[in-house]
Formats: structure tokens, C-alpha cells, sequence
């Protein structure tokens, strides 16, 4: 039996793109334990000082001026790209894909960045690739910059982006509605009982956890857990503020003087245990943090979604009924408020969580995969015998 080769592309703008890539190998290698899969960063076939502009740019208008962002994303979502826009995207890295491709050979090509899929499915058309690119879109929305015709296959979170796709002359049959995939560590059952001795947390109280994202840019982060520590109805929280150190050392005194017990985080890897003993969440409104709070069954309250494909992730937790959006303070005030009085519309919220996903999202996208790979009339049965 041929060993499976697998070449996987994400970029590292944002971390939804690289945990999504992560699940994937996950899955495969669940599926096929001896597989040869390779998992490499975009911004590494460009030239170095012009990847880090671009991601010091984008982070930079994400945290200052996420309007900015807003605009140019929703301006551009319904534009398809001409000519002219997509053999510019094309010549980025071109030659150097190609030449690591050759020299790989791998079986298929898994994408969960647009901008890597776009240059792969334009050299499938050319006929330049002679393998299948199968693309991951990491949001409950879809922008044009995802949709190409040279594309094999397509894995999507939901309803919403099949149909997005199919108006935009995808075929159906190659449009995949498995859920974003997610870490198959956020599907088992875990003894919450034993979480909440090793976290030191109380199972009496009610559990609020907070996350603002790997770069801690949650809003007003400080401020929501001064009042969970301060909140007169009895909370215990959780603050996870990723890679910002600045907010990690500033809780120190919100938690001395808070009435009610809080615990921090940096940087973590177990986020599924954290939810696991957790009532709700207060977070940004990326696809990969959305996707793996509903997996959990964790009712989630957004707090101003960037403008743009977080907005639209927003938009769409609230429209299943799993979540609640706050555009400000004070409805996040309001919000926090309502559910430490009354648990009971929390509950409503797990309920709707827990029928919003199919479930096991990363086995489903693989099998998606390996089923194109063994139904190909170019590549054959061998590598799946």
C-alpha cells in the first residue's frame, strides 16, 4: 500500500486558519497513523520583510481600525476578481509552490487560507497541478476571495456558505457541509468533576470564561472581569489573555480585591478543558472559537465582533440561538447581568448549541477527503487500498 502524502497551507493571519490546518492532520492521521503530511505557512514562500509588513499591517488595522477592515471586506465580498486581480494573487509564491509540490508529490493539497487556495485552483486550471486542492473555509460566511472554479473540493461550516457557493456556479456535489473542523479533542467527554479539582475551581458556582483571542484583543478585557470579580450574584471566571502580557499582569489587582474567585491564563493549549467546566463564554467571534464553543455545547456572548467575517460568525450564533452579540458596554453590561440572575436562559442557549453542528466535523471533512481521492478517475484507488 502507497504511503498517503498529504501538503497542507495556512497563513498565519489570525489563528482560526492555522488551527483549522491542524484538526485536518489530526484527522488524517486518526485515519491513516503512517500518512507523510507537511503543514507550511504562506507567508513562508514570500519574501520575508514584505510577510512581516503585511501581517504587522493587518494586526495593526484589527486592533486600531477594525471599520477600516469592515469596509474593505464588505466591499469586496460580492466582487468576483478579474483578471488582472487574480494573476497578481497568482504570481505570489507561484513558481516556488510549484517546485515544492513537484518535489513532494503529495496525493492532495488541503487549504484553509483563500489567498494559497486561489494560486493552487488557478494552476489546476492551467493544468500546470495535476493534483486535487481541496479548500477549508474557516468562517459561517464566505467572501469571493474564496471562490474558484480550479478548486476539487470544498469543506463548509454551514447551510449559509453551501448555498453562498452554489451562487457563485460552485457545483454542489463539490461542496462538502461537514462543520469547520476542529480539534477531535473537543468531541470526547471529559470528567468535569476532575477539571474543576485540577483548576481549583468550585462545581457550585457558576463559570464564566473569557477569552479574548491568541493576541488577547477582546475588548474592554480588564473591564468584564473586574465586574465578574466584583458581581454581587456569586461567578467564578477564567481569563485566558493569550500573548498579551500587559492584560495578564494588570488582573493581578482585579483579582487580589474581587469577591468572587478568578483564575488567569497566557497562552494555553487545552482550551476544550476550560470550556468543558464552563457555563459560558465571552470572546471574539472567530470561526475556529465559535466552532469549538458549539462543539462543547458552550453558549457563547460576543462583545463587538470585528467588521467583516467575525461579524457575520456573530450574526450567525445568534441567528441558531446559541449566543447573544453585545455592540457595547452597556449591552454587555445588560447581558452579563441577565444571565448571572437567571442561569435558566443559559441552559436555552447549551440546548441550541448542542443541535447547531453535525458533529465530529474533522472526521467528516477527512472522509470528504479520501472519499475525492479514492473516486478520482486521475489518482486512483492505490494510496486507499
Amino acid at each position: 500500500m502507497k504511503q498517503l502524502r498529504v501538503l497542507v497551507f495556512s497563513a498565519a493571519f489570525g489563528n482560526g486558519h492555522l488551527r483549522a490546518a491542524e484538526a485536518v492532520i489530526e484527522g488524517i492521521l486518526i485515519k491513516h497513523p503512517s500518512a507523510k503530511i507537511i503543514h507550511l505557512d504562506f507567508g513562508d514562500f514570500l519574501n520575508h520583510r514584505i510577510n512581516t509588513i503585511i501581517k504587522n499591517v493587518y494586526s495593526e488595522i484589527i486592533k486600531y481600525i477594525p471599520k477600516l477592515w469592515g469596509r474593505f471586506y464588505y466591499k469586496t465580498a460580492k466582487v468576483q476578481f478579474q483578471p488582472k486581480s487574480q494573476h497578481f494573487l497568482g504570481q505570489l509564491g507561484r513558481s516556488e509552490f510549484l517546485k515544492y509540490i513537484q518535489k513532494f508529490k503529495p496525493d492532495f493539497i488541503v487549504c484553509t487560507y483563500p489567498t494559497v487556495s486561489s494560486i493552487l485552483a488557478q494552476l489546476r486550471l492551467e493544468q500546470l497541478l495535476q493534483v486535487p486542492v481541496i479548500t477549508v473555509i474557516t468562517d459561517y460566511t464566505v467572501h469571493s476571495h474564496w471562490v474558484h472554479q480550479g478548486v476539487d473540493s470544498y469543506v463548509v461550516a454551514c447551510t449559509e456558505v453551501k448555498e453562498s457557493l452554489v451562487s457563485w456556479s460552485i457545483k454542489a456535489e463539490r461542496i462538502h457541509m461537514t462543520g469547520i473542523p476542529v480539534s477531535p479533542k473537543f468531541e470526547g467527554e471529559m470528567d468535569r468533576g476532575h477539571m474543576f479539582a485540577k483548576f481549583g475551581l468550585k462545581m457550585d458556582l457558576p463559570t464564566f470564561l473569557v477569552m479574548g483571542g491568541s493576541y488577547g484583543v477582546l475588548k474592554s478585557a480588564k473591564r468584564i472581569c473586574k465586574k465578574l470579580a466584583d458581581s454581587l450574584v456569586p461567578v467564578q471566571a477564567i481569563i485566558v489573555c493569550g500573548k498579551n502580557r500587559k492584560l495578564y499582569l494588570s488582573l493581578e489587582e482585579v483579582i487580589a480585591q474581587g469577591v468572587n474567585p478568578m483564575i488567569r491564563f497566557e497562552f494555553v493549549d487545552n482550551v476544550e478543558e476550560l470550556m468543558s467546566v464552563s457555563d459560558l463564554i465571552i470572546t471574539k467571534a472567530g470561526g475556529l472559537t465559535v466552532s469549538e464553543a458549539l462543539t462543547k455545547h458552550l453558549p457563547l456572548v460576543i462583545y463587538k465582533p470585528i467588521p467583516g467575517q467575525e461579524e457575520e460568525n456573530a450574526h450567525f450564533v445568534q441567528r441558531i440561538g446559541a449566543g447573544c452579540v453585545a455592540g457595547n458596554e452597556e449591552e454587555l453590561d445588560q447581558l452579563l447581568n441577565r444571565f448571572l440572575r437567571h442561569p435558566e436562559e443559559i441552559e436555552k442557549m447549551r440546548k441550541k448549541a448542542a443541535v447547531a453542528l453535525p458533529g465530529h466535523s474533522t472526521e467528516r471533512a477527512v472522509e470528504a477527503m479520501l472519499q475525492l481521492l479514492k473516486s478520482s478517475p486521475i489518482f486512483g484507488t492505490e494510496t486507499l487500498k
